[in-house]
């Protein structure tokens, strides 16, 4: 029986375990990433590992997420990381040259190798045929010091494409269907591996679109085969050196199997206020626009932008709609800026952004009250733009562009004939604003810059005998990491101090749960479905930890945000019947008797009793050998320490 592509990367990266479906397998990581909204506390850790040196292959950190410098706060993180990568052998762009996942395409990404980034949206570099996962940054912090990175072994959906896409029908169009499809939590535990004729037809740019939104999905990863187009794009690159063919055997057998005809799809738009409510253009209809935003990981790449700036040559933003626009590296700004195109978006009135994240994280560029902002972006969360009412459709750099000169949204395929768009035969590269660590030599000599914002990792402990604590906070189904942990301009540069910016955790939901939690000491959050789905920030883990939380029992997980509640020594349980759900008030008192032999004996099924009902609820605490030994180190910090002393 044939192997799978996703089969054979991990086959030739396996170092524990068995490819056994379901089951924890631990790989070789190549390649890391980081960016600063989670670096700081990323190269805290691997600083309190005691490695000098990064032991993979390449390890870069990127500035691209907490640009907007309204204090002393982001710089300080900027010079600290800037620092620690020269000091541990790390490579270093700088803020301006790009956001991570476009630069990591365009420069360092090599097919068939591995990757994990403290962002969720790394699978983006499954568009060149990389396994690249999102993890927490203490997941980043083991692999930088050679640590494998761990996984349950995924199912694998195999996407057959077949035809090409219709004029002014895009790659963001193709995401979005495999969104509807399969929901948001759909894709938990499994990875999105697209084949089919249809796949040659899609450039590089195309297909990061599509894996960098396979984030959404709650997969693993994405990846797409590596063949004579990611060939051409690394040329283009200046590159080529590092392509090497990749794809599935023809008798590859799969998990499920999913079937796209490109050639029938539509133009389509993720509603408020979630990635997989998706709708036709045509069941939209045409309401009126406040905002575009244009860019992100997802759709910043030049390709994207000569499709936008065609549309708006000659024409004029619409009065009442502001257009902002943001390339997404240094990279793609200078060669609109060299052929000519940046200047048909000035033109235009679109408002030119840096080269960074920015409005998709809540940067910058919130939309007035109540107002529709259509988003060229992944994620449109409830709050997430910074307008608590805010109405974000996440839409194709097409139907965003033609939409902001009409007013109204707007079907792209009203423009008329679409010309033929070429990527270039070759990049403009310049890789100037990337700091190469110092040599081994030097590494020394290299003072580590730290400001006062800078604080250490929250104080952790071995998991307890027993469990005897309130329910500080009960939540509902789909939860995301931006209600456990909102980012934005205000919070963002709070990441490098745990105690600071838990003041902020679950404000959104109940803005007095921070005081609460901490006045209690000691706590357990209840939640529903797909709880932690969203961004791989631990500090959505970390900042529970800081304000005592020492478990969360919900119906289920998503997977990233589990690994870093289990990283952070926080206990992961759910329930046995989801039903129970109901039996659980926020204030009541709640005890697990004898947890830590439990956990010790892998004892999966426990009983939670709730002291205020005098009910007794049957939970789950499924724990692998590894996890579990986490969980009763106290996290991953404590267990790596306790694995290199040994």
């Amino acid at each position: 029986m044939g192997l799978t592509l996703t089969e054979k990367i991990l086959k030739n990266h396996i170092v524990d375990g068995e490819m056994i479906k379901g089951t924890e397998i631990g790989i070789r990581i190549d390649q890391t990433l980081t960016q600063d909204a989670t670096g700081t506390m990323a190269y805290l850790e691997f600083e309190a590992m005691g490695v000098p040196r990064v032991k993979t292959e390449r390890s870069v950190a990127y500035i691209d997420h907490n640009t907007l410098q309204s204090g002393f706060e982001n710089a300080d993180d900027h010079r600290f990381i800037g620092s620690v990568a020269k000091k541990h052998g790390i490579y270093f762009s700088r803020p301006g040259n790009g956001i991570c996942h476009q630069v990591h395409l365009e420069r360092f990404g090599i097919p068939g190798k591995t990757l994990i980034g403290s962002d969720s949206h790394t699978p983006t570099g499954g568009g060149i045929g990389m396994i690249a996962i999102g993890a927490g940054g203490l997941d980043v912090a083991v692999a930088m010091g050679g640590g494998a990175y761990y996984i349950t072994c995924p199912k694998i959906v195999k996407v057959e494409l077949t035809g090409k896409l219709s004029p002014w029908v895009a790659a963001k169009d193709v995401i979005l269907e495999v969104l509807r499809r399969m929901s948001v939590k759909g894709g938990v535990g499994k990875v999105i591996e697209y084949c089919g004729e249809g796949v040659s037809t899609l450039s590089v740019p195309e297909r990061a679109t599509i894996t960098n939104m396979g984030a959404e999905l709650g997969a693993t990863t994405s990846i797409f085969p590596s063949d004579e187009v990611t060939r051409s794009f690394l040329k283009a690159q200046q590159r080529e050196e590092v392509w090497v063919p990749l794809s599935a055997d023809a008798d590859a057998q799969y998990d499920e199997e999913i079937n796209i005809n490109l050639s029938e799809l539509v133009p389509l738009a993720a509603c408020p206020h979630m990635p997989d409510n998706v709708k036709s253009v045509k069941e939209i209809g045409n309401i009126k626009i406040d905002q575009v935003c244009i860019g992100s990981c997802t759709n910043s790449s030049l390709l994207d932008m000569m499709k936008v700036a065609h549309i708006l040559k000659g024409k004029t933003v619409n009065p009442d709609v502001s257009l902002s626009i943001a390339p997404g590296s240094k990279q793609v700004l200078n060669m609109l800026a060299q052929n000519g195109l940046l200047s048909i978006m000035i033109d235009a009135g679109a408002r030119i952004l840096e080269s960074a994240c920015g409005p998709c994280i809540g940067m910058g560029q919130s939309p007035n009250s109540k107002g529709i902002s259509l988003r060229t972006f992944n994620r449109n969360f409830l709050g997430r733009s910074g307008t608590k009412d805010g109405q974000i459709y996440l839409v194709s750099p097409e139907m965003a562009a033609i939409s902001a000169i009409t007013g109204v949204l707007t079907d792209p395929r009203d423009i008329g004939e679409m010309p033929e768009f070429k990527l270039p035969e070759t990049f403009t590269v310049n890789d100037n604003m990337i700091v190469p660590p110092a040599a081994e030599a030097d590494m020394d000599s290299v003072e580590i810059l730290r400001g006062p914002n800078i604080k250490p990792f929250p104080q952790t402990a071995p998991l307890s005998d027993s469990i005897d604590a309130v329910c500080s906070l009960k939540v509902e189904d789909n939860i995301t990491t931006d209600h456990i942990m909102p980012a934005g301009a205000k919070i963002l540069p709070l990441r490098s101090n745990i105690p600071a910016i838990s003041k902020f955790c679950f404000t959104v939901c109940d803005e007095q749960f921070p005081e609460r939690a901490l006045a209690a000491g000691k706590s357990i959050i209840v939640g529903g479905a797909n709880y932690g789905q969203g961004s791989s920030r631990e500090h959505a883990a970390l900042a529970p930890l800081y304000l005592g939380v020492k478990a969360v029992l919900v119906k289920s997980f998503a997977r990233i945000h589990r690994a870093n509640l289990i990283n952070a020594g926080i206990l992961p349980l759910t329930f046995a019947d989801e039903n129970d759900y109901d039996k659980i008030s926020m204030g009541d008192e709640l005890a697990i008797e004898d947890i830590r032999k439990s956990v010790e004996n892998s004892q999966a099924d426990i009983t939670l009793k709730n002291k205020t009902t005098g009910v007794e609820i049957p939970v789950l605490c499924e724990l692998s050998g590894r996890a579990k030994d986490i969980i009763l180190a106290g996290g991953l910090l404590d267990y790596t320490r306790e694995s290199l002393n040994k």
